[in-house]
């Protein structure tokens, strides 16, 4: 079995073993920790970083990483790949080589990727029986599926939709072109308002939000998580609700202290030993 087809048949087994059917996907980082208990955060990083995935084998941990940015079809579309590493179990050592070539795996978590997000069945089930389609309806399957103008080409070519002239005269397409010109640009500006915020990993927001009902934790650790101003944060806190525990202090009544009991004989010993400096100078005197 080659990359394109592993990578199709390890999306298709995906959707069909957490029932996620055919239809487009929403929230991709809800969709990836909810069905894998993977997590996923969304961070700053440099113009050239899109995505990574970490492992710890001591603890058989898995944490994916993405960028924020202004482009969220390519965000998905690296999540998606960073998903199909993960299925795969394709790690690496830090020193396995350039981690950009296009080798076999990075085909796979591309195809892998592709066909999670737009499924053959999906695009049938939305285009219907027909023999070619416009770029009206290009521009709709990128809005419904929320993939990249590439991908639903790709996606189009391979459902018989496209040949091979019109596919790469598509994929030179962008997302934002096609949204002004189609009339979905305010969804877009949405999108990419989305994309381009931090994401703490859910699992870990909730358990430092129970920390801080609980009194243990102090509500910057929350602000910090989500990257956002401690006077934001605790205002979000306080319109759910949540507010630290008060405990309150058990203060013990003195007569339900234990004796203690001082021996001060040392002490004595001390303060009534010589002054070994005036000896000296008592022995000098007397001389």
């Amino acid at each position: 079995m080659n990359a394109e087809a592993e990578g199709r048949t390890a999306a298709a087994r995906f959707r069909r073993e957490h029932r996620l059917g055919v239809q487009p996907l929403g929230d991709l980082v809800a969709v990836i920790e909810q069905a894998t208990g993977i997590d996923v955060a969304v961070l700053d990083a440099g113009p050239d970083e899109h995505g990574l995935t970490m492992r710890d084998p001591a603890r058989n941990a898995v944490f994916i990483g993405i960028a924020r940015t202004r482009n969220p079809m390519r965000q998905r579309s690296t999540l998606a790949h960073e998903l199909g590493h993960v299925l795969f179990e394709d790690w690496a050592d830090s020193d396995a080589g350039n981690w950009s070539d296009r080798t076999p795996a990075e085909i796979r978590a591309d195809a892998f990727a592709r066909h999670l997000l737009v499924p053959g069945e999906g695009l049938h089930e939305f285009l219907g029986h027909r023999e070619s389609v416009t770029q009206s309806m290009l521009s709709e399957v990128v809005q419904r599926f929320l993939v990249s103008p590439q991908v639903a080409a790709i996606a189009l070519h391979q459902a018989h939709y496209l040949d091979d002239d019109t596919k790469y005269e598509w994929m030179a397409l962008t997302a934002p072109k096609l949204a002004a010109r189609f009339g979905w640009s305010d969804q877009y500006h949405a999108l990419q308002a989305d994309s381009d915020r931090r994401r703490a990993p859910q699992r870990l927001l909730a358990r430092a939000i129970k920390g801080y009902a609980e009194g243990v934790l102090p509500a910057q650790t929350i602000a910090t998580l989500r990257g956002i101003p401690l006077a934001a944060a605790e205002a979000d806190l306080r319109e759910a609700g949540i507010v630290p525990a008060e405990r309150p202090v058990e203060w013990a009544d003195a007569a339900d202290l234990p004796d203690v009991h001082v021996d001060l004989a040392a002490l004595d010993e001390d303060l009534n030993a010589p002054d070994d400096d005036g000896q000296r100078a008592a022995e000098r005197d007397a001389e």
